[in-house]
């Protein structure tokens, strides 16, 4: 979903015109962002929480010259944590439906779902040559 969507879906269910909307959400998200990147945490209820953390320094590789290390600096990203009406939504719709005949119960695998299950093959870690660090 775009901003466009969101935008024109909002404006058909609130009989609105899509400028006003439009200006209405591009307020709140420009305020979100203004407040993210001063560092505060955005908390919206029952959605979620955007917050910034930072992320320490650290010595990467390049996969291309595996030999070369690379310092990659110490930099801010946004957080965002969903809410428990977000997560509760989300699992309900992600659930899988029930049979047919409405035998299962949901939450729990059907009867014959170890039929469908490929057996995992694990191999051993490559060993590399060299410095290691």
């Amino acid at each position: 979903m775009t901003k466009r969507d969101l935008v024109m879906r909002i404006s058909n269910d609130l009989d609105m015109g899509q400028q006003q909307v439009l200006a209405v959400v591009q307020k709140s998200l420009d305020v979100i962002l203004e407040a993210v990147c001063r560092g505060e945490k955005v908390e919206l209820r029952n959605f979620g929480v955007f917050e910034t953390r930072q992320r320490k320094a650290r010595v990467g590789r390049n996969p291309l010259q595996p030999g070369l290390e690379v310092v990659i600096p110490a930099r801010s990203v946004v957080r965002f944590k969903p809410g428990k009406e977000m997560r509760a939504q989300i699992d309900v719709a992600s659930a899988p439906p029930l049979a047919a005949d409405g035998a299962g119960v949901p939450g729990e695998p059907p009867a014959n779902a170890g039929a469908f299950l490929v057996p995992l093959q694990i191999t051993p870690p490559r060993v590399r040559r060299g410095k290691q660090s």
